[in-house]
């Protein structure tokens, strides 16, 4: 197990940092919600999956998954860690350090068959949510890939749930 290592981004080691402390903000949690998906879909839709604009930060991925009451297919732009081995991916639900799991932890709750736009591909994959010393060790990786999610796990009374994506059966 195991990710990439830290982030590197085009600016720097300073450049991340100052990433990295806007987006542990109290406001940037208020307002990235409602931009960065949004400007993130419409982008990967006019470029045909080729440009995922926060992938230029963190890699990144669009998961659809089937949503958990209506059934319909859900697309969700998502920072993700690659496994180390390349043999899938990790997604945080941590909602920003927002209050309440994001919809699509619920989807992948209630059917765990979905599919991620990776680097231009569409490939199906099964999502399996994390628990006990899987979920730690997982964690730990998660902190030093990305150290904001300590501060959004503090924000928060629950747990932030952690899934492993794993190529897997047809998705959605």
């Amino acid at each position: 197990m195991g990710g990439t290592g830290a982030v590197r981004t085009r600016g720097g080691a300073g450049m991340l940092r100052c990433v990295q402390r806007v987006s542990s903000t109290r406001a940037f949690a208020k307002v990235a919600p409602h931009v960065i998906p949004a400007l993130d879909r419409a982008v990967h839709r006019l470029t045909r999956g080729r440009v995922l604009p926060s992938a230029r930060l963190l890699p990144g991925v669009v998961l659809t998954s089937t949503g958990a009451r209506s059934g319909r297919p859900r697309r969700t732009p998502l920072a993700c860690m690659p496994e180390r081995d390349g043999s899938g991916w990790i997604l945080v639900g941590s909602n920003f350090g927002r209050p309440g799991h994001p919809a699509w932890t619920h989807n992948l709750l209630a059917r765990p068959q979905a599919s991620i736009s990776w680097q231009g591909r569409e490939i199906p994959v099964t999502a399996r949510l994390l628990t006990g010393e899987e979920r730690a060790a997982v964690w730990q990786a998660l902190l030093a890939f990305w150290p904001p999610y300590a501060v959004y796990q503090g924000r928060v009374e629950r747990e932030i749930r952690v899934f492993r994506l794993t190529r897997g059966p047809e998705g959605p």
